[in-house]
C-alpha cells in the first residue's frame, strides 16, 4: 500500500476531527503516500497538515459533468493501491469504484456500501463515541487487514515553530493593538451555519464574568459573514466597560490557523475555528446541543482531553429543547469555565 486516497470532503470541523486518522495512517506505513480528496474551503488546512503528502481538490457533486469527468480522470492517473472513506455517500462510492481502485475501504452506510469491498460497520448516528474514533476504527481496520499495527496517535497533530508563532503575534499586536503581557482569549459567537451557538447575550455575560477575576486580550473572531455579529458582541462588551477587539481580516485561513495558535484560550460553539484550535492543543471551551446527533460526546474536540470543557443544555427527548442553547446559564457554568482557567494559564 504505497499510495492512498483518504477521502474527508466535507465540513471544516469534521475534516479537522479526521486529522487523528492521518497520523495513525502516516505512522503505520511512514514510506506511503497519503493523497487526501477534499473540497477547496479545506485545501489550505490540508496542504498544512504534517501527516497529508499531496491534496486533490474535489469538484462536488453538484458539479457539471465534464468536470467530474476531469476528477476521475486525475484520481484514475494516480493508480491508488487503497483508498480510505470517512465520510461515505454514493458521490464517494461511485468515484472510487469508477476510479478503479482495487482496495476500498468504507463505513458500512446505505446501498452505497455495495461499492466498497472493504467495510467496517459503525452506526454513527447513535453517537455512542467521538467522531474522531470513528475514524480512527476506520484506519485501524485498514491497518489490520494489510497486516499492520495501529498506534493511536497524541495531540497536538499541529504544531508551529516558536519564530512562527513570536512572528504572528507582533503581527496581530501591531494590526489590533493588544498587549503582550495579558493571555489572549479568543472568542468565536459565529455559527458558520452548521451548528447551535450561544446568543450575543451570553457570550457577552460569560466574557464579562471572566474578566470580573482575570484581565485578558479579548479578540472576537469572526468568519466570512460573521463580521457583523463580531461587531455587535464588541458594542455590547463596551457597554459593560469591557474592551474587545474584533478579529475579522486574515490572509487566509493558514494565517487565520496561525493566529489561533496564539490562543492561551479558544471560545466557540462545535464549529470549524473550535476544531482548529483543538488541532493546535490549544485549551477549548466548547458548547454543543443535547440532541444526540451534536452532542459534546460525539462532537468532542481532539485536544489533549484536560485542555478541553465542554456545555450543553440538559438532555431532553424533545430536539428543540435539547437544541435550545438558551438553557445553558451562564451564571451556572461561568464557576467551571473560571476553575478551567485558573488551571491552563
Amino acid at each position: 500500500m504505497k499510495k492512498i486516497l483518504v477521502i474527508r470532503n466535507d465540513k471544516i470541523g469534521d475534516f479537522m476531527l479526521a486529522w487523528p486518522a492521518f497520523a495513525m495512517l502516516k505512522e503505520a506505513i511512514p514510506d506511503s503516500k497519503i493523497i487526501a480528496l477534499v473540497p477547496s474551503y479545506t485545501k489550505v488546512l490540508a496542504e498544512l497538515c504534517p501527516s497529508i503528502d499531496k491534496v486533490i481538490i474535489d469538484c462536488g457533486k453538484t458539479a457539471d459533468k465534464e468536470a467530474k469527468k476531469t476528477l476521475l480522470t486525475k484520481i484514475r492517473a494516480h493508480q491508488f493501491d487503497a483508498s480510505i472513506c470517512f465520510f461515505s455517500d454514493m458521490y464517494n462510492a461511485s468515484l472510487v469504484w469508477n476510479a478503479g481502485i482495487k482496495f476500498r475501504l468504507a463505513p458500512a452506510t446505505k446501498l452505497c456500501q455495495l461499492l466498497y469491498n472493504h467495510r467496517v460497520i459503525q452506526r454513527r448516528s447513535q453517537s455512542l463515541k467521538p467522531e474522531f474514533e470513528y475514524n480512527l476504527d476506520l484506519v485501524s481496520a485498514f491497518l489490520e487487514k494489510n497486516g499492520l499495527k495501529a498506534k493511536v496517535p497524541s495531540a497536538p497533530y499541529l504544531s508551529f515553530s516558536a519564530e512562527t508563532l513570536q512572528e504572528q503575534k507582533k503581527k496581530l499586536m501591531t494590526q489590533m493593538t493588544l498587549s503582550q503581557t495579558q493571555p489572549w482569549l479568543f472568542v468565536h459567537a459565529g455559527t458558520g451555519g452548521s451548528a447551535n451557538n450561544l446568543d450575543l447575550e451570553q457570550y457577552r455575560d460569560l466574557i464579562a464574568g471572566i474578566c470580573n477575576e482575570k484581565v485578558f486580550n479579548i479578540l472576537l473572531t469572526a468568519g466570512p459573514g460573521e463580521e457583523k455579529k463580531a461587531a455587535q458582541l464588541k458594542s455590547l462588551l463596551v457597554d459593560k466597560g469591557i474592551y474587545a477587539v474584533v478579529y475579522d481580516k486574515n490572509d487566509g485561513l493558514d494565517d487565520f490557523t496561525r493566529s489561533i495558535a496564539c490562543a492561551d484560550v479558544f471560545i466557540a460553539g462545535s464549529t470549524g475555528p473550535l476544531h482548529i484550535a483543538a488541532t493546535l492543543d490549544v485549551p477549548t471551551i466548547g458548547f454543543f446541543p443535547a440532541k444526540r446527533s451534536a452532542t459534546p460526546l460525539r462532537w468532542r474536540p481532539i485536544n489533549s482531553e484536560d485542555r478541553h470543557l465542554a456545555f450543553s443544555p440538559p438532555p431532553d427527548r424533545r430536539e428543540n429543547v435539547a437544541s435550545d442553547m438558551s438553557k445553558i446559564k451562564i451564571n451556572v457554568i461561568l464557576p467551571d469555565v473560571m476553575q478551567f482557567l485558573r488551571r491552563i494559564i
